[in-house]
């Protein structure tokens, strides 16, 4: 798939802040942008959350696995359950956990002064 994007000459900061952030992690510029993107989307949800945005789980197998949960105690975590059930896969669990992880920690460093 192909994107264009088209900018003004206010934009050019935005378009050489991701040029930078492109050469020092070694990735192209639609990674990057792809990536903000990402967060920000993602950003503030809970993980069965971002396994629906994903395309991982659907909101009926999330709310079964809620409610058994709920009916454990809490005894596992949400994810030990969708594993347990095989409705998500292991590497699309640490995705949406590192997804989750990456907005925290930037809502951490947000607060501090």
């Amino acid at each position: 798939m192909q994107l264009t994007i088209y900018y003004t000459k206010e934009d050019l900061y935005l378009i050489k802040k991701i040029d930078a952030k492109a050469e020092r992690e070694r990735r192209s510029k639609s990674s990057v942008i792809l990536s903000i993107i990402e967060e920000y989307f993602e950003r503030n949800k809970r993980v069965g959350e971002i396994l629906i945005d994903l395309g991982k789980l659907t909101e009926d197998k999330l709310q079964q696995a809620l409610e058994l949960q709920k009916k454990e105690g809490d005894v596992r975590t949400l994810g030990e359950i969708l594993l347990s059930k095989r409705w998500v896969g292991e590497h699309d669990l640490e995705r949406a956990l590192l997804l989750q992880d990456k907005s925290r920690q930037k809502q951490k460093e947000a607060q501090v002064p």
